[in-house]
């Protein structure tokens, strides 16, 4: 992160999460420089995902894992301490490592979850990761995560919304940010056919309204297509550096799914996307 303002107000705590691969290091790179600007305690997590039969059959294998995990969360403090960033390193073992990393965050009243994403290679194009989409979904916060090659500007916002609740909390958030950092901010709804075309147009005019009362002009998009498509492809051709997004809240089957538009936004985009829960 090059912006020398702390985008949100209040970012006491960041949690990154590691996995040890190289889909981590945009993560890694950006959560440091996070809590470098807005003089966060950072909190680096990461699980050895393990269960009893394994731990019982391959011992070693799992005694392995425990060393290069340390190795890799030393490491990462020792970054951080080079940038003047007080970081504490967790480590777990366990089944369903979003479980811990939400736990975490929890315990640790975290403002903000910071999670890489893997590539978009065959299957993988589908689906962002499940551990990262569980992380999303149960998180208590907000959620950005990072591609691997992705860097956090703040210099050019795309706001996905549908004109849902959920939407509203990210249109607030990313119009913070605005004002914040100076950004230049989009505001896109996708109308997936012309009978709600209308509504699509009035959606994206409501936060232009809102962005306008916040001092922040907010250039209204209405999109054609499929959502996920068409919100990612416009982030491209825009050079947009953050795309924010809205998902559901916690209860019932929305646990389990945070929306599948959302997901794929994710899964998807070449910039980093932060999810804010409603």
């Amino acid at each position: 992160m090059t912006a020398m303002t702390c985008p949100t107000s209040k970012l006491e705590k960041l949690l990154v999460s590691i996995d040890g691969s190289e889909f981590s290091e945009g993560a890694v790179r950006e959560a440091i420089g996070l809590a470098k600007t807005c003089k966060s305690k950072l909190f680096a997590v990461s699980v050895v995902e393990t269960n009893d039969e394994f731990e019982a059959l391959a011992p070693d294998l799992v005694e392995k894992a425990e060393k290069e995990t340390k190795a890799l969360l030393d490491s990462v403090k020792e970054r951080a301490k080079k940038e003047g960033v007080d970081c504490e390193t967790i480590a777990h073992e366990g089944q369903e490592p979003y479980r811990f990393v939400v736990e975490e965050a929890a315990k640790r009243q975290a403002e903000m979850i910071i999670m890489g994403r893997r590539g978009r290679t065959g299957i993988k194009r589908l689906m962002m990761g499940s551990v990262t989409a569980k992380v999303i979904g149960h998180a208590p916060c907000k959620v950005l995560v990072v591609p691997k090659a992705a860097k956090v500007e703040y210099k050019n916002i795309l706001i996905a919304t549908d004109g849902s609740h959920y939407s509203e909390a990210a249109v607030r958030e990313a119009i913070g940010i605005a004002k914040k950092c100076g950004s230049k901010v989009a505001a896109i709804c996708v109308a997936t056919s012309e009978a709600v075309a209308d509504l699509a147009k009035k959606n994206v005019d409501k936060v232009a309204e809102i962005g306008k009362a916040e001092g922040v002009t907010v250039e209204a998009i209405l999109g054609t297509g499929i959502p996920y498509d068409t919100i990612v492809e416009t982030a491209k051709k825009r050079g947009s550096d953050l795309i924010v997004v809205g998902t559901h809240g916690r209860k019932a089957i929305e646990r389990l799914l945070m929306g599948k538009v959302a997901e794929r936004v994710v899964g998807h985009a070449d910039c980093a996307v932060l999810v804010v829960k409603a």
